[in-house]
């Protein structure tokens, strides 16, 4: 039985707005799936647009590409994290699958102890995600920690916020500094340039 599609809420939903874009209300698309949909997924797939989508327990979240203000944090949150996991011996990537194809999470990035999977990681040390009105990252903390996936990272680029949390006996509780690497949550916030470069607001077309 094929996944059903579940579109992200305002990348490409149901519901106008200006310019006859797509919007607002995220849609369900049982199986068999039409032509059309079939043909948009594999064009997803030979662009490399599905890197952030996600599978939650069969479901397939579709995401947009990641904002400009979202992929420069990326970026300083690599430089900042990798020489501290090659310290440690983890290795760090980005949109790395952890679960299965049928049920898995993208992390924004993610700290992995090897041996690494070709694809789908039944695991991770540590996990980044970086808040977004799209998917809150709290509605995955139940699936990494069934993943044991060790401490968890959330950022916050609104209110310039790191908060740290470390998986303890199968809940996750805030802490001030790392276990996996020599960092704590309030010197990663320090080094993040939040705003390094001005980003013209969307016109709503």
């Amino acid at each position: 039985m094929r996944d059903w599609v579940v579109w992200d809420p305002r990348s490409r939903g149901v519901g106008l707005r200006g310019r006859g874009t797509l919007w607002l209300v995220p849609t369900l698309i049982p199986d068999p799936l039409p032509v059309e949909v079939e043909a948009l997924l594999e064009r997803r797939r030979e662009w490399g647009a599905d890197r952030h989508d996600e599978v939650w327990e069969g479901v397939l979240h579709m995401s947009p590409p990641p904002s400009s203000r979202h992929e420069l944090l990326v970026v300083q949150l690599t430089a900042a994290l990798l020489p501290l996991a090659k310290a440690q011996g983890l290795a760090v990537l980005g949109a790395a699958g952890i679960g299965v194809k049928d049920n898995h999470r993208v992390p924004d990035l993610t700290l992995l102890r090897p041996p690494i999977e070709p694809q789908w990681q039944p695991t991770a040390a540590l996990a980044v995600e970086i808040l977004s009105w799209r998917e809150p990252a709290t509605k995955k903390l139940d699936f990494y920690a069934a993943h044991h996936v060790d401490e968890l990272v959330i950022i916050d680029p609104d209110k310039h916020e790191v908060d740290w949390l470390v998986l303890r006996e199968g809940a996750y509780q805030p802490v001030q500094r790392s276990d996996v690497i020599d960092l704590s949550a309030a010197a990663l916030a320090q080094r993040i340039d939040w705003d390094p470069f001005p980003i013209a607001e969307p016109d709503g077309s």
